[in-house]
């Protein structure tokens, strides 16, 4: 075995929020990946325009930096537990890990589920507690705290061991000891250059490389993107994909371009060694998880598990009376042929034909996961509708079991209570609870159905103050029917456009989602109501014309503002008689039958059992 001293790779993995990006950010800038008068933009790993939008980082991304005379290949992933497979896949990829983790928050739930991936495939950890320049920072806890979750991972003696480097990526400064500021980020790049490892292989032996990421490029086609496992590789080398877990793959082909990462960009190289991550242009069918090998000595190597999803929805053509007037892309056919290029791209995605042509099945791994899937879509010009989010249930030694999600609740003292009494009420088990600086932190395993819709009622209950995360934990019995919501819809009456005199007298009955002059059809959702029956409204009413006119009686028809729900709202809403219309102009709520009279006759039988 040989070692590429000069190479470091490293991931940096860590909750949501914790920082991982900007501190990419400061060791790029500081490791001199931008010229001096580059004008560089915050978070410019995040490339994505959802990613910039959102502030949150769904794509895992590669760049690097040089030290002295070390390149450090870095991997930004993401935080959020939706996209934690994104994380799964690339560790692969890595001799280390930066955990960065909160000065106040501490370990969060992410923070349990990356540590314990990372720890699985023995690599090296540097705790970085991020963010000390906060007032209300308590680092030394959050040290015992990272502690005490690695002796529950059952972290080996020399992890336990792990540096730890307190840095605030904010002023681009990091430091051994917090009674020392630190001027710059040099203890932390000293301590990635001495405790990881550099990477080991034989670079004698016939070439092997685990693709751990796909990218897509105008010009070149697929590119597969790894770590080279051993050997070396040249450009017009022929090589040979085959797939661990399909033995039937073996496709040859012919190493046309070969790029290495320089700071954020792709730089063209001819030759590549052991430990080196490179990008490979050639072969149109290469997916995460395959392995290409010296055409001459196949070596096909093992590829993580990725996570099982946890929730799934139905995507299908949409058959409004709408239909087909702003969307692009709105056939079977297109809708089909893209969701399963997604399911290629994102290992975490499942895409299933169903008995109806029109309606395919999806799984992911959360509301968010399918939310920015859906997003994606409609900015592409499709036009699609989908069901309700529904949990995926097992059956375990005979007994249904549902997904249990280990929630993190961050709320003011005086808003506990609130919270406590409704997780209660959605099968809640409250598993920890304690209170620092006026706020109280509750620890919660709860059914993943629980928390399915209660994202809005959370930020109203706690007055947006209130942070709460969640990540999957284990699958566990069956624990009884839940009410998925507490309030009724408005719906409809007939077709046409929405006029004021109309939304006036409708809006007294609840909250409206639409404006006057919008277009509606009979049956499509136009606000909610606090009761839980659905009432029928007609916005379209206009005023009886007389002769007798009178503008005071006009001006006093004052509509309330509204609000229109996001794409998230609208899924939080969402029950099992109705659907959401997605289209790159609008999103519209509706039910299921948009006939009246056919939809009381069903919901007659429903509540009867008839």
């Amino acid at each position: 075995m040989m070692e590429n001293t000069k190479v470091r790779n490293i991931a940096i993995i860590a909750h949501v929020d914790h920082g991982k990006t900007s501190l990419v950010n400061e060791l790029l800038k500081q490791g001199g990946a931008f010229r001096q008068n580059q004008e560089v933009e915050d978070r410019v790993m995040d490339s994505n325009a959802l990613e910039k939008e959102r502030g949150i980082t769904i794509l895992s991304k590669n760049a690097s930096f040089y030290y002295k005379d070390i390149k450090v290949n870095v991997v930004d992933t993401p935080g959020h537990a939706d996209f934690g497979g994104e994380v799964e896949r690339v560790l692969k990829m890595v001799d280390g890990a930066l955990l960065v983790v909160d000065a106040y928050e501490g370990p969060m739930p992410q923070t349990r589920f990356v540590l314990e991936k990372a720890l699985s495939l023995n690599l090296k950890i540097i705790v970085v507690v991020n963010k000390i320049d906060r007032k209300d920072s308590r680092a030394k806890e959050v040290v015992d705290e990272v502690l005490e979750l690695l002796f529950d991972l059952n972290a080996s003696e020399e992890q336990l061991d792990s540096p730890v480097v307190y840095a605030s990526a904010r002023f681009g400064t990091a430091t051994l000891n917090l009674n020392n500021s630190g001027k710059d980020m040099t203890p932390l790049f000293e301590t990635i250059i001495s405790h990881i490892p550099c990477p080991k292989g034989d670079e004698n032996k016939p070439f092997n490389m685990l693709v751990s990421s796909t990218e897509q490029n105008d010009f070149l086609g697929k590119l597969a993107v790894g770590k080279i496992e051993q050997g070396k590789l040249k450009v017009n080398d022929n090589l040979i994909v085959t797939n661990y877990h399909d033995e039937t793959k073996n496709i040859s082909f012919k190493v046309q371009n070969m790029f290495e990462f320089v700071g954020l960009k792709r730089q063209p190289v001819a030759e590549a060694k052991v430990g080196d991550i490179v990008c490979i242009a050639g072969a149109d069918n290469i997916t995460v998880g395959d392995t290409l090998s010296d055409k001459e000595n196949v070596n096909t190597l093992p590829f993580v598990k990725i996570s099982e999803p946890s929730v799934e929805m139905n995507f299908m053509v949409n058959n409004s009376p709408f239909a087909g007037k702003e969307g692009k892309y709105c056939t079977s056919r297109q809708l089909r042929e893209r969701l399963y290029k997604e399911a290629v791209r994102d290992l975490s995605l499942k895409v299933f034909d169903t008995e109806n042509a029109d309606t395919f099945r999806v799984l992911g791994r959360g509301e968010m996961h399918l939310s920015i899937l859906m997003e994606n879509l409609r900015r592409d010009g499709f036009e699609f509708q989908v069901s309700m989010p529904r949990v995926l249930y097992k059956e375990i030694d005979g007994k249904k079991c549902e997904p249990i999600e280990r929630a993190v609740i961050d709320v003011p003292d005086d808003k506990a209570g609130v919270v406590i009494s409704t997780l209660g009420a959605r099968k809640g088990e409250l598993v920890s609870m304690h209170s620092t600086n006026n706020r109280t932190r509750l620890e919660y395993l709860i059914p993943a159905r629980g928390l399915l819709g209660y994202k809005s009622q959370f930020l109203t209950d706690t007055n947006g103050e209130g942070i709460m995360s969640s990540v999957f934990d284990s699958y566990g019995e069956y624990r009884g029917p839940l009410q998925r919501r507490n309030f009724g819809m408005l719906v409809a009456y007939e077709t046409g456009e929405a006029v004021q005199y109309g939304l006036f007298y409708s809006q007294q009955h609840g909250k409206l989602f639409i404006t006057p002059g919008e277009k509606v059809y009979g049956g499509m959702i136009v606000g909610t109501n606090p009761r839980l029956d659905d009432i029928v409204v007609n916005v379209c009413k206009t005023k009886h014309l007389t002769n007798t006119r009178s503008s005071a009686s006009d001006d006093a028809l004052r509509l309330e503002p509204i609000q229109k729900p996001s794409l998230e709202q609208y899924l939080d809403m969402l029950d099992e008689d109705e659907l959401l219309e997605i289209t790159p102009k609008n999103i519209r709520m509706r039910k299921k039958t948009l006939d009246h009279t056919i939809r009381g006759r069903e919901n007659f039988r429903r509540k009867n059992g008839v």
